[in-house]
């Protein structure tokens, strides 16, 4: 890896930089001892080892495979005595997300990573998305439970990649298409995946920016944080091709995947 390492103890340092001592006072020699991932079943790995099944071992930022090369795992080599506690669940949805965080604060967890939003926009159809105000809500809600229980914990916010893509490369795959059909996956993008008809067209257009909207919430909502950094839209952006998606559902990212999002990811944070 070209990533430079960081360590947990740097980590402390920045926010003692940002955050009044008063603040950090009872909180910053604990504040490094654990880490936390929140979010849903990209975080847990879901179909990155086998079929239909949770491979946290596997997960982007607390797994510890070796080559998915995690955040922990990053974050151990220079700290051995530091905890993951991956707090995400398959399935989560932004209305989620508070329990979550309250669980990262019963850890004491001194970094945080955040991934949610994907099912908020893939449902069964379009009109099931989940509105922009209530993302907003929902998701300040459980920022604000980090802020108040882990003062100086250092939060990071994956952007929601980009689902379109997902179609774009998967639209041509017959073996994609079949999945996509017969589990019911992501139907208010990847439904009718050949048609060109324009109501097609039109609605994958808006379920994109869905997302693009969602991602806009999470920047300023994380930019109302001291603690919190923004990976400025990185995941979104990264062309993920298909060999990096499982292909028991072609939806989740396999372990090649989910090597891929700790790298885009680690570099939002710590890359200098």
């Amino acid at each position: 890896m070209n990533v430079p390492r960081r360590t947990l103890t740097l980590i402390a340092a920045a926010i003692l930089t940002s955050v009044p001592a008063t603040a950090v006072a009872d909180t910053s020699s604990a504040a490094i001892g654990a880490m936390a991932s929140m979010g849903d079943s990209i975080t847990r790995g879901f179909n990155a080892c086998g079929f239909y099944l949770d491979c946290p071992s596997r997960s982007w930022s607390t797994g510890s495979n070796s080559a998915v090369d995690s955040h922990y795992r990053r974050l151990r080599a220079d700290n051995p005595s530091v905890v993951a506690h991956n707090d995400a669940r398959s399935g989560a949805k932004v209305a989620d997300l508070a329990g979550q965080a309250q669980q990262a604060v019963s850890q004491g967890a001194g970094y945080v990573t955040i991934l949610i939003g994907a099912n908020d926009a893939c449902t069964s159809s379009e009109s099931g998305m989940t509105s922009v105000a209530d993302f907003e809500a929902r998701f300040r809600t459980a920022m604000q439970t980090l802020a108040t229980g882990l003062p100086t914990t250092e939060i990071f916010v994956s952007s929601i990649p980009d689902i379109k893509r997902l179609w774009e490369v998967g639209k041509d795959s017959s073996s994609a298409r079949a999945a996509w059909a017969t589990l019911g996956i992501c139907k208010s993008m990847l439904a009718n995946p050949r048609s060109t008809a324009q109501a097609d067209v039109d609605r994958r257009e808006r379920v994109r920016a869905r997302v693009t909207e969602f991602n806009a919430v999470l920047a300023a909502v994380c930019a109302e944080q001291i603690t919190c950094r923004y990976d400025g839209g990185a995941v979104f952006g990264y062309p993920f091709a298909l060999s990096q998606i499982s292909t028991w559902d072609y939806f989740h990212p396999n372990a090649s995947g989910q090597q891929v999002l700790a790298e885009v990811t680690y570099n939002a944070v710590f890359a200098v």
